[in-house]
């Protein structure tokens, strides 16, 4: 599953150029986490990617906590949007 950052950035930004909004950014590291998550179900033992993994979970945590404290209702609405629980 190849990631395609340009139609990401068209669905979820406000123009083709705004590749920095909070929207984009967990949009990107949403689709390559699960991008990720595909790589290790076969390949169990890659330790190395499953810190990777680890690592992009807690950032896309991280920018989600922020989007919830500046606006809840966008964090409520990406949330919908990605199938992101909580």
């Amino acid at each position: 599953m190849q990631i395609d950052k340009k139609q990401i950035v068209k669905t979820y930004g406000q123009n083709e150029q705004d590749t920095g909004s909070i929207e984009v950014q967990i949009a990107l590291l949403s689709a390559r986490i699960s991008n990720l998550t595909e790589h290790l179900k076969t390949n169990k033992q890659d330790l190395h990617s499953t810190r990777g993994l680890n690592k992009m979970v807690s950032q896309r945590k991280k920018l989600l906590d922020y989007l919830t404290k500046v606006d809840i209702n966008r964090a409520r609405e990406i949330k919908a949007k990605l199938g992101i629980r909580g």
